[in-house]
């Protein structure tokens, strides 16, 4: 299975930021054991291209790994060297876009008005990030309505109580940040098996729209 049919069929992409790059693979690990397949690698955290390259490394065979944050090209072939196979961004920066899919990864650029999402779509993005996705699960049908056949990723301001909604509303898939992976706890064992908890149960919200 290709790495895009790969994301559209976990529908999950676990957001990862800010955290110490020695606790990335046990986050990692701990996401897999509850059910999620992707999970992106924030470009702002400490270390991103070594953390990519060793989570590829020990997990490229069990998750799908991505970048995030990525603003400009450089930072996108830089990242798929290291490892990644999926490049998301906050905004629409085209070059990224066509440098992404030269190096044959995965596009998800992220943009919030129609205007930005069809530009996204139009330029080669293979699923767009509707970011911040604030506006909520309506925000989506609306998009929905002119533009259907563009996929979309709601990312920022989703979380357990209404990602089914999201997922209702016709969204192929959520980014899930600090509801799911808080990097600001202090990743204890006890942390690593409420992730997978937690995990389990965004899985099953998702899942349950099939």
């Amino acid at each position: 299975m290709n790495i895009l049919s790969s994301i559209l069929e976990n529908k999950i992409v676990a957001i990862i930021r800010g955290a110490n790059p020695n606790d990335v693979l046990k986050i990692a690990k701990a996401l897999h054991e509850g059910g999620v397949g992707a999970l992106e690698i924030t470009m702002n955290s400490p270390k991103p291209l070594s953390v990519i390259e060793k989570v590829s490394d020990e997990l490229g065979d069990q998750v799908i790994i991505g970048a995030g944050t990525v603003l400009d090209p450089e930072t996108a072939r830089a990242a798929i060297l290291a490892g990644a196979s999926f490049i998301l961004s906050p905004t629409v920066n085209i070059e990224t876009i066509k440098m992404t899919k030269r190096y044959g990864a995965v596009s998800i650029p992220g943009a919030f008005t129609p205007t930005e999402i069809l530009s996204a779509y139009e330029n080669g993005g293979d699923i767009i990030k509707v970011f911040p996705a604030a506006l909520g699960p309506g925000f989506i049908k609306d998009i929905r309505g002119p533009l259907p056949q563009i996929p979309l990723l709601p990312t920022g301001g989703v979380d357990l109580s209404n990602i089914q909604a999201f997922m209702k509303a016709g969204a192929i898939g959520c980014g899930l940040g600090s509801a799911l992976v808080d990097t600001k706890l202090e990743v204890t064992d006890e942390y690593l098996v409420q992730l997978t908890e937690k995990a389990k149960q965004f899985v099953s919200a998702v899942k349950s729209n099939d």
